[in-house]
């Protein structure tokens, strides 16, 4: 980051993962919209890279929200048997083509940054360019249930195992005060139903303190508590989605009022 960017205002923020739980995100949404607040540049990772795309484009609070009431959860995936998952999720990079039509992350009118983690090395793949459609399938491929998303010589997967909450990116983008939304930092984990819930606890919970030293580098983080929720429980999007709400708006209007 040059010197410019280092002495900037822009405020940056970032959507972390979470499965359904991200109906959160849309009730900070909303109150970033009562409260005036604004992100300069936005960056997400798994469901919140979905939720950072529709933001970042334009999509108001109230259009993501009726998205996601609207959305069968369990239908964005199809089966698709190999070597690498159980599932396919091109049915939500459909989605987001649906949406938003054939949109490029670099034209987003809020600078966008998606998160997804090269699985061949481990590492971290920060996606500033290419089609917004697959940086959020590849971002939201959960490894061991969703098939990797191919891209050159790599294969991506979630950006849970490398960056739940993406904090850097932001800074990277020149943001020099940032907020954050953490899904998972109150969040209790139950016993598992099935293998898609098995896989996800063991995954999110594995991460939980990388996000935390993560995360220090955050002004301000938005911390539901959703301890009440599943991560695969979605009759309860509206219940999530109010407590995204209850929670963010004492914390953004203190923010707004030392602005």
């Amino acid at each position: 980051m040059d010197k410019a960017n280092s002495e900037s205002n822009l405020t940056g923020l970032a959507f972390g993962g979470g499965a359904v739980l991200g109906a959160a995100h849309i009730g900070v949404l909303k109150a970033m919209h009562e409260t005036g607040f604004r992100a300069d540049c936005v960056a997400g990772t798994s469901i919140g890279s979905f939720v950072a795309a529709l933001h970042a484009f334009g999509k108001s609070w109230e259009e993501i929200e009726q998205i996601a009431v609207d959305l069968d959860w369990f239908d964005l995936s199809g089966l698709a048997l190999s070597s690498y998952g159980l599932l396919s999720n091109r049915k939500f990079g459909r989605l987001v083509l649906k949406k938003l039509g054939r949109k490029r992350i670099e034209d987003a009118p809020i600078p966008l940054a998606i998160v997804a983690t090269d699985i061949c090395t481990g590492e971290k793949v920060v996606m500033r360019k290419g089609s917004v459609a697959t940086a959020v399938m590849a971002s939201s491929s959960i490894p061991g249930i969703f098939n990797p998303v191919k891209q050159k010589q790599m294969l991506l997967v979630d950006g849970l195992l490398t960056e739940n909450v993406p904090v850097s990116p932001l800074k990277e983008m020149g943001a020099s005060r940032i907020v954050c939304i953490d899904l998972l930092g109150r969040h209790s984990y139950r016993k598992p139903e099935h293998l898609a819930m098995l896989l996800m606890n063991a995954f999110y919970s594995a991460m939980r303190t990388m996000s935390e030293i993560q995360m220090e580098a955050a002004d301000l983080v938005i911390r539901p508590n959703l301890s009440d929720f599943s991560l695969v429980d979605i009759s309860a999007v509206p219940e999530i989605f109010e407590a995204g709400y209850r929670e963010a708006l004492p914390l953004l209007e203190t923010w707004m009022a030392k602005a």
